[in-house]
């Protein structure tokens, strides 16, 4: 299997950050960039993309793209496989192939359907966005460039999204 940077997209509470980590376990030198993760170290004045001022939120929202494809690019230098879990959707898309300099990028778009979601996200404990974030999914639909694998999840089980995603990718997910 060649190496290439893997980015996991997809609308919060779509199960990202569970596939994500399944995929990069399944590697033999995988690596698990999780952006909300790296969000988080912003310790004072980080603000989350839903808050204000939005220019502000939003200049934060690319510096994470930016910094994602900076640790994607060092761990793919060092011989591993990055696998990026971000809410990659709009524009967002072409500023991570900006980021990262000509790295090979597979990209998997994760779009089970939004009854799916919110079921899934009622049954987390610890983390509820489906209310806050349902809205992604038009921008995702309508908005985000039809590049790499797009995966309708709504009757997988993470192992099994995982496993399409290792079968799939490599062919089916590159990026120009």
């Amino acid at each position: 299997m060649e190496r290439a940077i893997l980015a996991i997209a997809g609308i919060p509470g779509v199960g990202k950050t569970t596939v994500a980590g399944l995929v990069a376990r399944s590697l033999a030198r995988g690596v698990h960039i999780e952006s909300d993760l790296l969000q988080k170290l912003i310790v004072s004045g980080g603000l989350w993309p839903d808050q204000e001022p939005r220019e502000e939120a939003r200049r934060q929202l690319r510096l994470r793209v930016r910094n994602a494809a900076l640790l994607a690019d060092s761990f793919f230098e060092a011989g591993f496989t990055p696998v990026i879990d971000d809410v990659l959707i709009g524009s967002r898309v072409d500023d991570l192939r900006a980021d990262l300099r000509g790295r090979p990028l597979l990209f998997v778009m994760l779009v089970p359907r939004l009854d799916v979601v919110e079921r899934r996200d009622a049954g987390r404990p610890d983390k509820r966005v489906f209310h806050t974030w349902k809205h992604l999914d038009e921008v995702v639909r309508c908005e985000t460039p039809r590049v790499g694998l797009w995966l309708d999840t709504s009757g997988q089980t993470p192992e099994e999204t995982a496993a399409e995603i290792l079968r799939r990718a490599w062919q089916e997910g590159r990026v120009p």
